[in-house]
């Protein structure tokens, strides 16, 4: 852009402000493809259920998964051609399974949420948890996304004045008055199937996660998405969005449950009734759940917890000691 030597520098801005608002959708496009993207990833699932696994074979680092304390953050980069500025993927993971749902509005802002995926990683070895550990997280990611959106309505921050969250299901899919599509791209696995089929060799297992790390690399980067798909139910399933409907799927087959008598209300919760017929889910008053991962004896550090001990104590007491001052200068006249 040129500009007369008359200018200040606060009118060359105000114009540069105006011709990018002024861009088209075409050009923006044109224009990103000169400049590196930024993506974010977010990564829950079930507490101990592989999430780190994955990520780390992601980014190819050869270390040792170690428990994830409540929320972090690490990057990862990629170049699309030689001498070209490399691509960033922003990466969080949620540890503590459903503990630590809150943290979901963390990771998903208004900044990111037009280029924000989500990994949702299930334990199948554990099915007593996991359509709970399922519906609680999703719920809450979906609440939290849907917040952002609606906030980005309200002030208009979308340069277009658009709202830039991509659609998951067409909407001429079969199935779409009867399910509620997440509003932002999500990837599901399944870990652990090693645990369940017998017959899972070394290889396999190789093969699946190299499969996990080709979606999450599209997720990641942009890059073209795996075109396997696998829907035999004895072997792990590969499944992209939009590829199955309820009616391929079909029915629960089950001969302990009369599905006449589980009144549901649509085929989804027909699923949900009898699974959890076969698979109970454990009751939750049993279950402690630590809100604090401080309390975690899988994050035991004896020398550090015993200092936090006595500050929790010596916290107790100066508390005790105020609510005596205050009490005492509310008796006196």
């Amino acid at each position: 852009m040129l500009s007369r030597s008359s200018d200040t520098l606060w009118d060359i801005a105000a114009a540069e402000v105006c011709s990018r608002e002024s861009w088209t959708d075409e050009e923006d496009a044109e224009e990103d493809a000169h400049f590196p993207t930024q993506r974010t990833v977010f990564f829950m699932g079930s507490k101990a259920g592989g999430k780190t696994t994955i990520l780390l074979r992601f980014l190819d680092r050869d270390e040792t998964a170690k428990p994830t304390l409540a929320l972090e953050y690490t990057f990862g980069r990629r170049a699309r051609g030689h001498n070209t500025p490399k691509d960033i993927a922003h990466l969080w993971e949620l540890g503590g399974g459903i503990s630590l749902s809150d943290l979901v509005q963390i990771p998903m802002t208004a900044d990111n949420v037009s280029s924000l995926s989500v990994v949702l990683v299930l334990d199948l070895s554990k099915p007593n948890v996991l359509w709970e550990t399922m519906e609680r997280l999703l719920d809450s990611a979906r609440s939290q996304v849907e917040k952002v959106c609606a906030s980005h309505q309200k002030t208009g921050e979308s340069r277009s004045g658009k709202q830039r969250v991509p659609r998951v299901l067409h909407k001429d899919y079969p199935d779409r008055e009867l399910i509620s599509p997440f509003p932002v791209p999500l990837l599901i696995v399944g870990s652990k199937i090693h645990l369940i089929l017998l017959s899972f060799t070394s290889s396999k297992s190789e093969a699946t996660m190299s499969k996990s790390r080709s979606f999450v690399n599209q997720l990641a980067f942009g890059t073209e998405r795996p075109k396997s798909i696998s829907t035999d139910p004895s072997k792990p399933l590969t499944i992209p969005a939009g590829f199955d409907s309820l009616s391929q799927i079909g029915p629960p087959v089950t001969s302990d449950v009369d599905i006449g008598t589980l009144h549901a209300k649509n085929p989804l919760d027909l699923w949900k009734k009898v699974f959890e017929r076969v698979f109970p889910p454990e009751n939750i008053k049993e279950r402690k759940e630590l809100k604090d991962p401080a309390k975690d004896p899988q994050y035991s550090e004896p020398l550090i917890d015993s200092i936090r001990a006595q500050k929790d104590q010596e916290l107790e007491q100066y508390k005790r000691k105020q609510a005596k001052s205050w009490k005492s200068l509310a008796l006196d006249p």
